[in-house]
C-alpha cells in the first residue's frame, strides 16, 4: 500500500521517542492518550524549532526526513499513532547513528563538530 503504521507507547514522566529522522517518510502522529511535547527541527541555515504540546485527538505532521522527537510530559502514560508515507520509511536515531557509529567515528571530529571534550565525545561513544 506504500504506507506505515505505529504504534507508540510513552511511559510517564518523560518517556521519550528521541531525536530522529525518517529519510524516506512523511509522518503525520495521532495522539490518542495522554500529553506530549512534540517537535522538529527546520534544515540549516535556520535550524529553527517547531515544537507543540499534543493532547488526545490532536494530529501533528514532520516533513520528510527532518529530526524530531516526541516526549511525554505528563503523569500518566501516553499512547500515539505514527503514519507514514511509505511501506519502508527508514530511522536514523541521531544519538546512535553520531556516537554509536561502527566503527566508531574519531572523538576528534565529534570533539569539533559538537563543541565537548574529547572525554565526553569518548564516554558519550561508550555508552553505545
Amino acid at each position: 500500500m506504500g504506507i506505515s503504521l505505529v504504534r507508540i507507547d510513552y511511559a510517564p514522566y518523560g518517556g521519550l521517542n528521541p531525536p530522529h529522522t525518517h529519510p524516506r517518510a512523511i509522518e503525520i502522529l495521532v495522539v490518542l492518550e495522554g500529553t506530549l511535547y512534540v517537535g522538529f527541527v527546520t534544515s540549516n541555515p535556520d535550524n529553527r524549532l517547531v515544537s507543540k504540546v499534543l493532547y488526545p485527538g490532536d494530529v501533528f505532521v514532520f516533513p520528510i526526513g527532518l529530526i524530531h522527537f516526541q516526549q511525554n510530559v505528563g503523569k500518566t502514560n501516553a499512547v500515539a499513532f505514527a503514519n507514514l508515507s511509505s511501506q519502508n520509511p527508514g530511522v536514523i536515531t541521531i544519538a546512535n547513528a553520531v556516537f554509536g557509529s561502527n566503527p566508531p567515528i574519531n572523538p576528534d571530529v565529534l570533539t569539533r563538530a559538537f563543541q565537548l571534550d574529547n572525554n565526553v565525545v569518548k564516554y558519550l561513544q561508550s555508552r553505545f
